[in-house]
Order: C-alpha cells, then structure tokens, then sequence
C-alpha cells in the first residue's frame, strides 16, 4: 500500500510537540498545494496538532488528489485508491505519535477526499470541516449507508461560489444531511476561497468538538 511521502507533509507544531494531541488532517484543492492549508494552522485548537498534506497527482505547477473534468466527475477506483493511501498515513502517524483522536479539514477537493475518508472509516474521525468544496459520488461506499455514526460535519461555502456545479451542491448537500451531524454556513461573497469570518466558525467548531483532548 503506497502512503504519504514524509516531505509531502507540513506539520504545525514540531516533532517533539505532536505527542498525545489530537491530529487535524488538512487537505488542499484541484490544483493547489499543501502550503495554501497553512493558513488554516491559525483554526487549531491549543490541543491540536494540524498536518497539511500533499496529493499525490501532479496537476499543473500544483498537486490533485485525483483527476477530475470540468464538471466533477472523477474515477471512482482513483479516489478510492489514494484514500486508502491516506488512511495509510493516518494510521502510520497516529502509531508513531499517539494521536488521541483525528479530524480532518478539506478544501474544493479537499472536501470530497475528506468525505471520502470518513465513508471509509466513519468512526475513526472525531470531526470534518468541508469549505468550498462537494462530496463525490461513490455508488460501492453508497451500499453501506447510511453511515452508522453521524460524524459532527462542518461545510462552509459562498451560494455564489461558480466553481462546484449545481448538481455537485444538490448531492453534497443530500448526502451531508443523510450521513453526518451537519452544520452548514455561507459567507457572502467570498467566492471559491477561504475568508477569515469563515476559519473563525472553523475554529469555534473544532474548539467544540476537540476540546477534550489534552497535550
């Protein structure tokens, strides 16, 4: 099982700091790179540790995490096979530094490898947060759902955010509502992008949820 290269991962705190926190996996967009979730950093509760990670498809001068055409539509085996990849690292990570618990932050695309994990493994994460981004459609992980935890869900968007197509919205948000503890905001105006009201409500949420844990 290929896993996440270790100079593909920026992390938030030193090695010598992760130890017994909780770990938010960050996840960037179609495009972008590992730097552009640094911002995010900021969001992390004190018991947190944030780990922004790479996708493995060269797109452009960026990164992917799998192919996509213009209108979303992605291969199923593609998605599924670097999911695994990923889980593969999480569970690497969690061994090595004893993680208490793991979330996870997706942005675009992000968001759906996001879902996607939690598909996968729906009890094994404490927290998801999805800006901008959709919920690909997976009709072999669809047969064992509804989930059977009902993870806290937060998504984050602008109703006038032109990069995920209406179609992309309407099963995002059907899928969200039937599978997750979904709390759902819009920011005006901001487009395809984060805003700083909107890590704000990322931060209270993950304060919320992962305020348990201690370092």
């Amino acid at each position: 099982m290929k896993t996440v290269p270790a100079e593909n991962v920026i992390w938030s705190l030193p090695a010598d700091r992760r130890h017994g926190r909780s770990l938010v996996v960050l996840l960037h967009g179609y495009g972008s790179g590992e730097q552009a979730m640094e911002r995010l950093f900021a969001a992390l509760p004190d018991t947190a540790v944030g780990a922004a990670v790479r996708g493995p498809l060269p797109v452009g001068e960026g990164s992917g995490w799998f192919l996509l055409d213009p209108l979303l539509n992605s291969d199923t085996s593609e998605v599924l096979e670097t999911a695994l990849s990923v889980l593969a690292w999480i569970d690497r990570v969690r061994t090595e530094y004893g993680f208490t618990a793991v979330s996870l932050v997706g942005f675009s695309q992000g968001m759906a490898m996001a879902a996607t994990l939690l598909r996968l493994r729906p009890r094994d994460f404490r927290a998801v947060v999805g800006l901008s981004g959709f919920v690909a459609p997976n009709e072999l992980l669809a047969v064992a759902e509804p989930l059977p935890v009902r993870v806290p869900f937060f998504w984050g968007r602008d109703r006038q955010d032109w990069v995920i197509n209406d179609d992309a919205l309407q099963y995002t948000g059907q899928w969200l509502e039937e599978n997750t503890a979904l709390t759902a905001r819009t920011y005006e105006g901001m487009g395809h992008a984060l805003s700083a009201a909107e890590i704000s409500d990322v931060s209270v949420f993950l304060s919320a949820y992962l305020r348990s844990d201690t370092p």
